[in-house]
């Protein structure tokens, strides 16, 4: 199972109810009539109680009964698709229909809407650490919207890095960058170029992509892949959107950034970001997926190990995963530069995940606050279910 149910009981149960209703409603699940209208009703309560949709949506209850309507055809549609999709790509043998109905296709109706009102690609940036599932939801996202009759182009902060040549010269004069991700490792102006082709709609786009494999793991870059036309641009790393942060609170970083050497590291990284803030500045929209506690990026970190071994192919050991993970968090703590964002209006939407990748809530820190993050509030549920 790629998710699994929340430990919280009352949750749990919701959970459960929830996704009983939407198989009784989209998949005629054999439920009677009067149980299929207190579905319906149930659908509809829970929709209104998502206040991030209610205010992207400009919802009132009369629009709300109409948008899960359009959803539910929408999900009954989609259903052989996304599940055939999952299993090639994934290997699961079911995906949530939770996840689908609260996170994945809302998201994906949300950006048709902010695209819309924009006449040109959008580009949203999807920000989580390692292990939350940003490139699983990119492509989840990239799947849903082909089907909604979107063209999407999708680009991760890993294809940006430097060649195999540019990064052992790197090491050689910064050894500190002995493992490839952190500030400081990537082409800047190749992810410039790149988004700034996307903004302005100059197709085709040459998109670098990035081997992993290559040179016994350290990687390189290989062919870019041209895209002829995109409408939505998914940009999705570990860092993405990610800003500097006063220098004065290295003084008191929370572990591993514990030693002098630590902590000289961390404000290097940290200065790097510099570098970086012009290609956030071209993100018109912005995701984060954050773990309820960042730990838990180290449990996914060796769950994905413990599979890839389980294939017969080589990984690393539990203690090397827990170096490896301490390493990044040795470079941008996400105490220090995820949970403020929580609470950041340059946030459009924030997913808090528990340590089975189950939703435990999804805000908008802006809408909160009072600002208004709606793309048009006028346009109402059908400006997305028009494919």
């Amino acid at each position: 199972m790629p998710f699994q149910p929340t430990s919280d009981p009352a949750k749990r149960q919701a959970a459960q109810h929830l996704e009983q209703c939407l198989r009784d409603l989209a998949f005629e699940a054999g439920a009677a009539g009067a149980d299929l209208n207190e579905s319906r009703r149930f659908l509809v309560a829970d929709l209104l109680s998502q206040a991030w949709q209610v205010r992207g949506f400009g919802l009132t209850a009369a629009k709300a009964a109409e948008l899960v309507e359009q959803r539910l055809h929408r999900l009954s549609t989609l259903h052989p698709v996304l599940s055939q999709f999952c299993q090639d790509q994934f290997g699961w043998p079911n995906y949530s229909l939770t996840h689908c109905w609260e996170l994945w296709l809302p998201l994906a109706e949300q950006l048709i809407l902010w695209q819309n009102v924009l006449q040109r690609p959008l580009i949203q940036g999807i920000l989580g650490g390692q292990g939350t599932g940003k490139t699983t939801l990119t492509r989840i996202l990239a799947a849903i919207l082909s089907q909604m009759g979107r063209q999407v182009a999708y680009l991760s902060i890993d294809d940006l890095y430097k060649t195999y040549a540019e990064r052992q010269q790197l090491q050689r004069f910064e050894p500190r960058f002995s493992w490839r991700g952190p500030p400081g490792t990537h082409d800047v102006e190749l992810g410039l170029a790149v988004l700034q082709r996307f903004h302005q709609g100059q197709f085709p786009v040459a998109v670098p992509r990035f081997d992993k494999s290559l040179h016994d793991g350290a990687g390189d870059r290989t062919q870019p892949e041209r895209v002829a036309q995109a409408d939505i641009v998914l940009f999705e790393g570990w860092f993405v959107g990610v800003r500097p942060i006063d220098s004065g609170q290295f003084t008191q970083a929370p572990p591993p950034i514990v030693t002098a050497a630590d902590r000289e590291f961390a404000q290097m990284v940290n200065h790097q970001l510099q570098d970086y803030l012009p290609l956030w500045d071209l993100l018109d929209r912005w995701l984060v997926l954050y773990p309820t506690n960042y730990r838990f990026s180290q449990q996914w970190r060796w769950q994905a190990e413990q599979q890839m071994q389980a294939t017969g192919r080589s990984g690393m050991s539990a203690a090397a995963v827990g170096e490896f993970v301490e390493y990044f968090w040795r470079a941008l703590h996400p105490e220090l530069f995820i949970k403020p964002l929580l609470q950041s209006e340059a946030v459009d939407l924030v997913v808090e995940l528990g340590s089975h990748h189950q939703i435990e809530a999804i805000y908008c820190p802006g809408v909160e606050s009072g600002v208004d993050l709606s793309a048009d509030s006028s346009a109402g549920p059908s400006a997305a279910s028009s494919s």
